[in-house]
């Protein structure tokens, strides 16, 4: 069984260095203090990039919805975005990167003069946290696609726990993968506080019926950048797509299903709640149908 978020093993990660607050540090020295907030109270915003032929795919989307999560919690980053940019093309320089490498640029408020909550204790030195390793998503999933389950845990609203923020805050999330393991799925599917499908733990949910593309609002769901450009990418093209409220059961009955990410683009799904989609096998290749554990 794999997740959405499983990956290939690269040995060339042994070695790749991280860069810490500025300085270009070992894995083994990459640390942080018992006092940091994101350590403390999972204070902070991160954001997930790709590196894809030399080129950081969407990056101007990606730093507008970093700088926008910062300022949402009240965190000034300490850098502006051209200094991100450079921070960013400085390890990939360092680590010779120049293809299929997945980045996480974390932020949190930084240390503080105690360990609780209240973000007036930080001592006002962010820390920045950029890791970049090569990384694929495991060919499992590729030639199999995710086994999904819909579970107990809700999205919810922003005047609770906003969603589309890239919180370090991740507990309700990890609690509603917990339980889609438990039920044997990869990843679990949430509902939105009114009992409509919203998306799942990790990633954003798509699915097809009668040739239409369906997706929920996305008030309460993760603002994905690859979920923006799959939709721009439906209207553009005249994919017919709907936006809106649908129970567990429409897309249980679904032809086809996807799920959306940073990490693994596109990827598919062969069942939901125990239901086979109707789609041909996601790799139709001989070796993908080789290797395809569908009925």
């Amino acid at each position: 069984m794999a997740g959405s978020q499983d990956f290939a093993v690269d040995p060339r990660n042994a070695a790749a260095r991280v860069w810490l607050n500025g300085a270009l540090v070992a894995k083994e020295d990459a640390k942080v203090s018992i006092f940091d907030a994101g350590f403390v109270v999972g204070d902070g915003v991160w954001e997930g990039l790709r590196l894809h032929r030399g080129r950081l795919l969407f990056l101007d989307t990606h730093l507008d919805r970093l700088f926008a999560g910062a300022a949402a919690i009240g965190l000034d980053i300490g850098m502006d975005r051209s200094q991100v940019i450079a921070a960013l093309n400085q390890l990939l320089a360092a680590n010779g990167m120049e293809d299929g490498v997945h980045l996480r640029l974390m932020v949190t408020r930084g240390p503080k003069s105690a360990a609780n909550q209240d973000p007036r204790n930080a001592l006002g030195t962010p820390t920045v946290v950029i890791l970049a390793e090569w990384k694929s998503p495991s060919p499992a999933i590729v030639t199999q696609g995710l086994k999904l389950a819909s579970v107990s845990i809700r999205c919810s609203p922003a005047e609770m726990f906003d969603m589309r923020l890239n919180s370090h805050s991740r507990l309700n999330l990890i609690i509603a993968l917990n339980e889609a393991i438990a039920l044997g799925a990869d990843e679990g599917i949430m509902l939105d506080p009114h009992g409509f499908v919203s998306s799942c733990n990790a990633t954003n949910f798509f699915w097809v019926r009668d040739g239409e593309v369906r997706t929920s609002r996305g008030d309460y769901c993760f603002n994905g950048v690859t979920r923006g450009n799959v939709i721009r990418l439906c209207r553009e093209n005249g994919i017919p797509l709907a936006l809106g409220d649908f129970p567990i059961e429409d897309c249980r009955a679904a032809d086809e299903a996807f799920v959306t990410g940073t990490f693994g683009g596109l990827t598919p799904v062969r069942e939901i709640d125990g239901v086979p989609c109707r789609s041909a096998c996601p790799d139709p290749s001989p070796a993908g149908c080789a290797n395809c554990t569908r009925p």
